[in-house]
């Protein structure tokens, strides 16, 4: 059996399904995606914004907050290979030195502070869309990364929120930034930012 990222049999799942071992053993993919959501939705309005460094640790606490509560995976690299559709992610051992070789760019980058708006856009949709090559997780990514670079951002300057962005748009984003065409990132990007957060 194949399962959604084309990794066979995943050991992530229940035997002979493509639905996550959890640990409310919910053993329908429905509920468990609904649950996933509303789950990870509660741990996210509990995650308080923290000064950099935003580095793969902070990634990974992150992934944590959201998801302990369902996965014992949860903050952990993944150990699998994983692709969607036609897109195959970063390979499951190499996935931390990618992903601290990605973080290290913005780190040397002051993680963007100081950067005129339309600069911090592509800073962060090329960011945004390398990392999510990187995959560093079984599940959850898009919701981890979103809060990553909502804390970079605002640390950058800026208000910021995702709420009128469509799964879809989410989707074909990141498929563009597979061949490094970063413009719908930075479409998206350009429509969440809001204005500059005044200085204390």
């Amino acid at each position: 059996m194949v399962d959604k990222y084309g990794v066979g049999q995943d050991p992530y799942c229940y035997p002979g399904t493509t639905i996550l071992r959890n640990k409310l053993n919910i053993r329908c993919e429905i509920e468990l995606d609904q649950a996933e959501r509303e789950l990870s939705d509660i741990a996210a309005s509990q995650i308080e914004f923290c000064l950099p460094p935003y580095d793969f640790p902070y990634l990974k606490k992150i992934h944590h907050r959201l998801f302990s509560d369902l996965y014992d995976w949860a903050g952990e690299i993944r150990h699998v290979d994983i692709s969607k559709d036609t897109t195959r992610f970063c390979r499951a051992d190499r996935v931390l030195p990618e992903a601290e070789k990605l973080l290290a760019f913005s780190a040397q980058a002051q993680w963007y502070e100081h950067l005129p708006l339309p600069e911090l856009i592509r800073a962060c949709a090329e960011a945004f869309g390398d990392l999510n090559m990187v995959h560093p997780f079984r599940e959850g990514n898009g919701r981890t990364q979103r809060i990553f670079f909502e804390h970079i951002i605002v640390n950058a300057g800026y208000e910021i929120t995702w709420w009128e962005v469509e799964a879809v748009e989410w989707t074909q984003a990141n498929i563009a930034a597979v061949n490094c065409d970063y413009s719908l990132l930075a479409h998206i990007l350009t429509r969440c930012i809001g204005l500059p957060i005044p200085r204390q």
